[in-house]
């Protein structure tokens, strides 16, 4: 039997050709899961709206029921506190400023 010699070209070559294999599926592999990111945030988004939409029509529907069948002075106040209680703690979390701090690796100090 014939041994498999190889000149040290070939074999730089051979090593080059898998280097240059894995870094394109390295590439690939990141794309994709960019890709796959991307959508479950778009899907996240029309989620969170459609629910947004659904529990503002149900807040809608109760307070409609309550002041057009005269409710109680109570139970009108109730109706339309508690939303509104919702809606500000909602919006002053969103409009509130905070900023954001990575963690240091190692407990390193500045």
């Amino acid at each position: 039997m014939n041994a498999l010699t190889l000149t040290p070209t070939q074999i730089m070559a051979a090593v080059g050709a898998l280097l240059v294999l894995v870094l394109v599926w390295r590439t690939a592999s990141r794309r994709a899961k960019a890709a796959a990111s991307a959508a479950r945030t778009g899907a996240r988004f029309a989620s969170l709206a459609g629910r947004v939409l659904f529990n503002a029509a149900l807040i809608v529907v109760a307070q409609w029921i309550v002041i057009t069948q005269q409710g109680s002075g109570w139970l009108l106040v109730a109706v339309l506190a508690v939303p509104a209680l919702f809606a500000s703690y909602t919006l002053t979390k969103a409009l509130t400023v905070t900023t954001y701090e990575p963690r240091r690796r190692g407990g390193e100090r500045r």
